[in-house]
């Protein structure tokens, strides 16, 4: 038995909760959580997971029973675009007197910064969230950090930087020919592998420090171009051709995410937790990334 983690209860089984959830089953953790569609459900309980639908509020009973159980929680479920919390809204009064709870992970992201002009931010920094949907987050946090201060809820803030990993990376949209490279001058993003996510969350379970706050990036900012231009050069395809941010034709969201410039430091998660990333910056993990594609989707 891993004794970071018993039973732990999911709120939101996608793609980082399920990389945690991986590595914690083969330590004979006790695995529950929610998702939306009853396809997803039904393969997550054949893979052994206790599993329930929920979305706006419905299956509250089933969720309550399997929340009652666990001692650790996670929460990936964003803010509705009314700015409000599903699982705040439906269970905040099982959280905020639950017996047994002794971790809870909410995953926020490192767009609360907002545009720092390419200088480095730590968990102390400012936030000066830009886009409505990140303003949304940093509401989200100061929500749950308050039922710390106020009830002793052992909440733990995670600021996630852009996740990649299997199925959702550089490497896959070069060779559906989806990659783009968008030229703005001195831009950089913040990256992670999602198996690092993973690890961070399992190490913090382990570690517990309530009402402490995470960067979980690499090692390397870097410009999104440049990365593109990496993923060209391992697959041997053609660079797509450099378009000027002003020409991007970009959705709302997108441009929001060009408009912020950062680069995030991780020293709490390596001074706090001891983690040593296993791909600290997007080389690494996109050349392991490329063992894993298969040798037809190479060829073009």
């Amino acid at each position: 038995m891993n004794p970071a983690c018993s039973r732990l209860f999911i709120f939101g089984m996608g793609y980082c909760a399920m990389a945690l959830a991986r590595i914690l089953k083969e330590d004979s953790c006790e695995i529950a959580g929610t998702c939306r569609e009853p396809e997803q459900r039904e393969a997550l309980c054949r893979a052994g997971y206790a599993v329930h639908l929920f979305q706006d509020g419905s299956s509250e009973s089933e969720v309550r029973a399997g929340l009652a159980r666990a001692e650790n929680v996670l929460i990936t479920i964003p803010p509705l675009a009314t700015g409000g919390d599903l699982v705040w809204e439906a269970f905040q009064d099982d959280i905020l007197h639950h017996p047994r709870l002794r971790w809870l992970g909410y995953l926020s992201t490192t767009g609360v910064y907002g545009n720092h002009d390419g200088g480095w931010v730590d968990e102390d920094s400012e936030l000066k969230p830009i886009a409505e949907h990140h303003r949304r987050r940093w509401q989200a946090e100061t929500r749950w950090r308050h039922a710390f201060q106020s009830h002793g809820v052992p909440v733990h803030v995670f600021r996630l930087a852009g996740v990649y990993g299997p199925g959702r990376n550089p490497l896959h949209k070069v060779i559906a020919g989806q990659a783009r490279r968008i030229e703005k001058p001195g831009l950089v993003f913040g990256r992670v592998h999602v198996e690092d996510v993973a690890e961070v969350l399992k190490a913090s379970m382990a570690r517990p420090h309530p009402g402490i706050i995470y960067n979980v990036c690499d090692d390397l900012p870097a410009p999104p171009a440049e990365v593109t231009e990496f993923a060209c050069g391992l697959l041997h395809r053609p660079l797509p051709p450099l378009v000027p941010f002003e020409q991007s034709h970009l959705s709302e969201m997108g441009r929001s995410f060009y408009l912020n410039n950062r680069r995030v430091s991780n020293r709490r998660i390596k001074e706090k937790l001891k983690v040593k990333l296993h791909y600290p910056n997007y080389k690494d993990g996109l050349r392991a990334l490329l063992k894993s594609i298969p040798e037809e989707l190479k060829k073009h």
